[in-house]
């Protein structure tokens, strides 16, 4: 094989010292990203530390921190007086503890054609047969009352057969669900909308998906928080934005940093998560709304207002989305309904000006050109008839219990050790541990102890170590036995 020097490793390794992760974790990234697409295939010996770094323009203890990582993961192997080499995927699998979900036919040598490769685009999904796992906020499946849709469904399918046409059945049943969907959106929401002003997606990603298709144009300049949604990052980069970070604070996205932004070059969107910042679950104050959408108004950006969680909210009045503040001219709302539902039941949706809808949907009969009338007729009388609001009065009852729990449990076991602020909505807790050590270390102890923590809920700085703990989907014993290994690996590694 050629010297691992004339290797392009600029090429395919893009490291962003400007950026809040740490530059140790970029190399790691970028490093294991490289190995999966083939562009650093199995037995290729890498140049010596002092070598590389002259190359990656990184300190050579950056370095070795991150391939002591990537040997820890099973990515690379480094022998004494010999070097250090890329793994087999054989070897990987038989040295890590847990796989990433992957397209085996993403293999250069069995293609027998040419395409192409996403350089942005990832698969973060981890799993995982260790018998407790944290996620990063999502519901419990086992609460869903599958017996009131089974009744509806099946009451739909045994209905008398129609005298319309296939297509005015659609159209009927569509803008009846739409009519029930919007007011729903007004009630709860506290928008103002019509169906006009109404786009249903299959999902919150579609919807997010068809939004960034149409607002962004290679090179426009979009503003994000960070930390951030990995998700979101990944599909706006896709689309060709040039992502500018903001930081976050306890009063959400630092509104002075966007205008000094925005006072020196032009932004076209910003994505705000302004309810429930994700991951860290503050919400924007009133002030900084006011400012943000008045900063709008005076640059010309769009503002992206994704409201993924409204549905987990425990408190009598919840915060309304900046949609409903005054003119909304700027804002694309975009939220999830029934993430307490069945896979297939829920639904993502847009809430924008009636032109920017239109233009949307032309796009969507492309993407997903059928209507499931049965689904609809089932959820718009889920809507009519109030079992929606039933619902989601007894699950916020039962998370709420869940996170108060979950709260006392963290006090009580790692007092001292870490700090947080109890969420008013959401179904994870945001913690900062007080303690430097490295997360995937913590995570490879927290594995051999029996937990699951994904990668995708660390996140790790020069200044911040935290960890992003999903709670609804645990039960109290659960969580009595999730937080104890938590202390216990913890223990372990300092």
């Amino acid at each position: 094989m050629d010297s691992p020097v004339q290797i392009p490793f600029k090429s395919f390794i893009q490291l962003k010292p400007e950026e809040s992760t740490a530059v140790y974790l970029q190399i790691v990234f970028e490093f294991i990203k490289a190995i999966q697409t083939g562009l650093l295939p199995e037995g290729t010996k890498l140049p010596g530390t002092r070598i590389l770094c002259k190359l990656l323009e990184v300190n050579r203890n950056t370095l070795i921190k991150a391939f002591q990582d990537l040997e820890l993961q099973g990515w690379i192997e480094i022998l004494p007086n010999k070097g250090t080499f890329i793994l087999s995927e054989k070897k990987q699998k038989n040295k890590a503890e847990f796989a990433f979900t992957e397209d085996r036919n993403t293999s250069k040598t069995s293609q027998p054609f040419t395409f192409k490769r996403s350089a942005i685009l990832e698969t973060p999904k981890e799993t995982s047969t260790l018998p407790y796992q944290f996620n990063d906020g999502l519901p419990d499946l086992r609460l869903v009352q599958t017996d009131v849709l089974a009744r509806l469904y099946v009451s739909k399918l045994k209905r008398k057969k129609y005298t319309e046409t296939w297509e005015q059945i659609q159209t009927l049943s569509h803008l009846n669900f739409k009519t029930q969907f919007s007011n729903f959106l007004n009630l709860t929401r506290g928008i103002r909308i019509s169906t006009s002003n109404l786009l249903t997606t299959s999902s919150h990603e579609i919807s997010l998906y068809l939004v960034t298709k149409l607002l962004i144009s290679p090179n426009d300049k979009v503003v994000v928080a960070s930390p951030g949604y990995y998700m979101s990052n990944m599909t706006l980069s896709d689309s060709g934005a040039q992502i500018i970070s903001i930081p976050v604070d306890k009063d959400g996205i630092d509104t002075e940093h966007l205008r000094q932004i925005c006072e020196i070059q032009e932004i076209r969107l910003l994505y705000l998560t302004s309810n429930y910042h994700y991951p860290t679950t503050t919400s924007l104050s009133a002030k900084r709304r006011m400012e943000v959408l008045e900063l709008a108004n005076k640059y010309g950006f769009v503002i992206v207002e994704d409201d993924y969680d409204f549905d987990f909210h425990y408190d009598n009045n919840p915060v309304l989305p900046l949609a409903a503040l005054g003119s909304n001219e700027r804002v694309v709302y975009i939220g999830s309904f029934g993430r307490s539902l069945p896979a297939g039941f829920g639904y993502g949706f847009i809430a924008a000006p009636a032109e920017f809808i239109q233009e949307l949907e032309k796009h969507q009969n492309i993407l997903e050109p059928d209507i499931d009338v049965i689904k609809e007729q089932v959820l718009t009388e889920w809507i009519i008839e109030g079992e929606v609001h039933r619902l989601s009065k007894k699950n916020k009852k039962i998370y709420k219990e869940r996170r108060d729990y979950f709260v006392s449990l963290l006090k009580e076991k790692l007092e001292g050790k870490i700090k947080f602020q109890i969420p008013v909505r959401g179904l994870a807790i945001w913690v900062e541990w007080l303690d430097s050590f490295n997360l995937i270390k913590f995570q490879k102890q927290c594995i051999a102890n029996g937990l699951f923590l994904p990668k995708t809920i660390l996140y790790q700085t020069k200044d911040l170590t935290a960890t992003r703990l999903g709670f609804g989907h645990l039960d109290e014993v659960e969580m009595e036995n999730s937080v104890a290994i938590l202390s216990k690996s913890l223990k372990e590694i300092i």
